[in-house]
């Protein structure tokens, strides 16, 4: 490689590591202070730069949270895809998705709270029509999942599946408000935590 190519790259590189690291600021602030009361001028005061400068990255604040949103749900989708293609009974894909979704947490935890938070008005800009796809995808494909173990008897036929995706839902994604990296118990066990606490209460006799 030429020195001006090695240049070149070395330049790239330094420019994605860079965009990498505000866009990681950028999802603490807007998971901490609310994406609509944030301004670019705060992303730029935390991650210590002028407020110019942020838009030699990015174009906008929505460009921002677009790119933090996608990068998640695609990383969380190549994920339950896995779990889903993988031919396992409904109780071992129910462990297997609630497992991922800790560990989603895990990764993107500020990305997972802006979810949670502005997904619904984020929604009615076109350009996140998006995270409407993925609402439903995420409800047709618990449902799908609890269904079956119902047909298998596997779990309980006395629950309604829809009350039990609710409750699967809310309980599980309210954990990217309290979970710590550092905290005493890693994503994987409070994953084998949670699955104990759930099946226990839907798993047929």
């Amino acid at each position: 490689m030429s020195p001006r190519r090695r240049d070149s790259a070395s330049t790239a590189a330094a420019r994605a590591g860079r965009r990498t690291e505000l866009l990681a600021t950028a999802a603490e602030v807007f998971a901490s202070r609310g994406y609509a009361a944030t301004t670019v001028r705060e992303v730029a005061d935390a991650a210590g730069m002028l407020g110019g400068s942020l838009y030699y990255h990015f174009d906008s604040k929505e460009a921002m949270v677009d790119e933090i949103l996608s990068t998640f749900l695609t990383d969380m989708w190549a994920a339950y895809d896995r779990v889903t293609g993988s031919g396992l009974g409904a109780r071992e894909t129910f462990h297997a998705l609630i497992t991922e979704s800790f560990r989603m947490i895990d990764r993107y935890r500020p990305a997972v709270v802006i979810y949670q938070n502005e997904s619904k008005h984020l929604a009615a800009n076109p350009r996140f029509t998006y995270l409407v796809e993925s609402m439903r995808r995420f409800r047709e494909m618990w449902l799908s999942v609890l269904d079956r173990g119902v047909l298998a008897g596997e779990f309980r036929a006395d629950l309604d599946t829809g009350l039990i995706y609710r409750f699967i839902r809310d309980t599980v994604w309210v954990a990217a408000s309290w979970y710590r990296g550092d905290g005493p118990l890693s994503a994987d066990e409070i994953a084998r935590q949670y699955i104990v606490m759930v099946l226990e209460g839907i798993t047929a006799d």
